[in-house]
């Protein structure tokens, strides 16, 4: 397989809808007086789903590309505070933190200087492959709560 595929085709694993629903299709007008509930039996409200997402994201592309990064603390400080946003910008300013950070990991992954097989210098073990593939497997997981949730909430389009 020609290299430039692969890259692309991780690229478009982090974030891609031929499967599934994408981010923009699953927070894509979710009420502002549900973000922040969590319907019966779910562990979480999909402002937390939502934020626990951009977190780790951030987290694993800091990692992959800078030395110095520093992880936040497991498990609380991948997670917010609150079931809630504070306000509509906090909810807004994190799905563009998120997809900031997702195109950020998707330049990464197709440049073509990046070896995605070698282990990151300051890990232990990891590579950059393996970084885009967790980025692609967590959200995955996460986007599919969020969909649930607004399901018990009664707020995701039937089609």
């Amino acid at each position: 397989m020609d290299e430039k595929i692969l890259r692309d085709y991780l690229r478009r694993a982090m974030d891609w809808h031929e499967a599934h629903a994408d981010w923009k299709a699953a927070l894509k007008d979710f009420p502002a007086k549900l973000r922040g509930t969590r319907p019966k039996g779910a562990p979480y409200s999909a402002w937390e789903l939502l934020e626990h997402a951009r977190i780790a994201t951030w987290d694993i592309l800091e990692f992959s590309r800078d030395a110095k990064h520093v992880s936040p603390d497991w498990p609380g400080g991948y997670w917010p505070k609150k079931p809630a946003p504070p306000n509509a910008a906090a909810w807004e300013k994190s799905i563009k933190s998120l997809k900031h950070d997702l195109e950020e990991m998707g330049k990464l992954v197709t440049d073509p200087k990046t070896d995605l097989l070698a282990p990151i210098p300051h890990g232990s073990g990891q590579t950059i492959l393996r970084e885009a593939l967790l980025i692609a497997d967590h959200n995955s997981y996460h986007l599919g709560q969020i969909i649930l949730v607004r399901r018990l909430l009664g707020c995701w389009p039937e089609k």
